[in-house]
């Protein structure tokens, strides 16, 4: 079974009486540890792919499937319910909080993906995701004392 399932996806934008149609037929399937790229020319539709995979959009038609469940007809509660517990998101402008630091940042998640682990725990893993991202030195930095390449490294932990 693929981890990822796209099945005849469409989208389309409505725009007054115009319909602007920008995923057309998309099938594919990526099974767990398998990378692909997605390329194309801006305005080609990566972001709305992007932005359906993430469960952050519906397709106007068609199936997907997450880890062998259909995600598509799920409602605003279900998607955010899967990126909660399914996905992971590094955006290009990291979205990290300004006035907290590295390891803030990483573990205010875990107060919504993690709510039964203690305070101690969640700090402890913090720590542990900084530290295999190579910025156990930096935890207590705030963004803006960081480089572009470690706040992405925090996004990431």
């Amino acid at each position: 079974m693929s981890l990822i399932e796209l099945k005849n996806i469409c989208k389309s934008y409505k725009m007054g009486d115009f319909v602007l149609p920008v995923l057309k037929d998309i099938t594919l399937s990526a099974d767990k540890g398998e990378m692909l790229a997605l390329t194309g020319s801006s305005g080609s539709g990566k972001s709305t792919l992007m932005n359906i995979l993430g469960c952050l959009d519906r397709p106007t038609s068609g199936k997907y499937f997450l880890d062998g469940k259909e995600v598509s007809k799920l409602n605003n509660d279900g998607r955010a319910d899967v990126r909660n517990k399914k996905i992971g998101f590094v955006f290009q402008s990291f979205n990290l909080l300004s006035r907290t630091t590295a390891l803030e940042n990483v573990i205010m998640p875990l107060n919504y993906t993690a709510s039964h682990l203690s305070e101690r725990e969640m700090i402890e893993r913090g720590k542990e995701a900084l530290i295999k991202v190579g910025l156990g030195e930096r935890m207590d930095h705030e963004p803006s004392q960081l480089s572009g390449g470690q706040q992405q490294r925090v996004a990431i932990a």
